[in-house]
């Protein structure tokens, strides 16, 4: 005999923490805070026309899938739509643009516990969003 126990954490859209910085909101998913042990998942929207003034790195893999609008992860960066997904790898420099005349809509996975830095090296830690 056994018993199986399962634990779901629901997180509404209307209740998901949001940060923002100037052209960008992030939507909290999974973290620690919400969770998960192992993954951070979290909506990030960018606005028409942003183009970061900087770029940071991750000291993990993120993958990011385009769920709607158009965006850019760099300037020599091909440009992703609706359904596109970018794997930036640790250690890659990473500026987000939208080069579209609407909002972009994304979907970002990373593993738990990762550290940003940014553009000279300086560790951010890990963000609000993901923590």
């Amino acid at each position: 005999m056994f018993s199986v126990c399962a634990m779901t954490t629901v997180i509404r859209a209307d209740d998901a923490p949001r940060f923002d910085i100037p052209g960008v909101t992030f939507a909290g998913g999974a973290a620690p805070s919400r969770g998960t042990d192992q993954l951070c998942v979290w909506r990030l929207t960018i606005d028409a026309g942003h183009v970061s003034d900087t770029h940071h790195t991750i000291d993990r893999d993120e993958v990011f899938t385009v769920v709607s609008g158009r965006v850019r992860f760099g300037p020599d960066q091909p440009e992703l739509g609706p359904g596109d997904v970018a794997i930036v790898r640790a250690g890659e420099p990473i500026a987000v643009a939208n080069p579209g005349t609407a909002p972009a809509e994304l979907v970002v996975a990373i593993t738990a516990g990762f550290t940003a830095m940014t553009a000279d090296g300086t560790p951010i830690g890990t963000p609000p969003w993901a923590a």
